[in-house]
This record gives C-alpha cells, sequence and structure tokens, in this order.
C-alpha cells in the first residue's frame, strides 16, 4: 500500500511526489513535501534535493529546522558570506539543528538529498535581497 491508510503514513523513495522546490530557493532545487506545509503554522517535513554545484546564499529562517542529510554531502557555513573554504561537510546520514535567526549558508559538490522538519511557518530570509532568487 502507498501513501497513507489506516492513518498511517507510509512511503518508499521511488514514492515521494519531486515538484519544483520554493521560490524561496535559487532555481534547480526539487521538493517533496511529505507532511503539512512549511509555509503554514503547524508540522512539516520535506525532503530538498539539489543539484551538483548548488549553492544557497547567507539567510536566516525564523523557526529551529531539524535537518537529516539523506544522500550526498551537504556543505553548510555559517557567517554573512558564502565561504566554501569555511563550514562542515555533512556527509549521508548527518544531522544538524539549525536554530533560529542563525545566519548560515549551503552549497552542494554532488547531486544531494536533504530533510527538513520543524514547526512552521518557516521562510527564506535572505541578509543581502539581492541574492533572493525569485521575487514572491
Amino acid at each position: 500500500m502507498t501513501g497513507r491508510g489506516d492513518n498511517v503514513l507510509r512511503l518508499t523513495p521511488a514514492e515521494l511526489n519531486w515538484i519544483a522546490g520554493p521560490r524561496a530557493l535559487p532555481p534547480g532545487a526539487s521538493m517533496a513535501v511529505i507532511e503539512g506545509a512549511f509555509d503554514k503554522p503547524g508540522p512539516f517535513t520535506v525532503r530538498l534535493k539539489f543539484p551538483a554545484n548548488y549553492r544557497i546564499p547567507p539567510h536566516w529562517h525564523p523557526v529551529k529546522v531539524m535537518v537529516t542529510v539523506i544522500s550526498g554531502t551537504f556543505n553548510m557555513g555559517f557567517g554573512e558570506e558564502l565561504d566554501t573554504g569555511a563550514g562542515k561537510v555533512l556527509p549521508a546520514g548527518s544531522i544538524f539543528e539549525m536554530p533560529a535567526s542563525i545566519h548560515h549558508y549551503g552549497w552542494t559538490s554532488e547531486e544531494t538529498i536533504i530533510q527538513e522538519h520543524g514547526i512552521g511557518p518557516l521562510s527564506v530570509n535572505y541578509l543581502n535581497p539581492t541574492h533572493a532568487p525569485r521575487p514572491k
């Protein structure tokens, strides 16, 4: 059985419904919503798929987010500028907590899937407004 049944969610990776990533991220990302809606009040769980050499400029979120690296390698750093020489390499299986209001950035060198969960609403607030990839 796929999807929801008997109030239980059961999905294999092949059953995830991948769509274009949220407008708040640079083009090229894909997203699979597992639970809730990250931009609305309440719990959310989403997977984000990034292509190789993807960059997410410095930004912050108004809520805490828990992140698990599902596949590939996600690189993450803190600060006002995206610096690929700094930060931490997070291979598949890594977990990190992103507290609210912390300035951070990320990048990939290979296709990477992460899973984010938290209590929304979640937004992406770029430190430099010109880095916002697409208008709302």
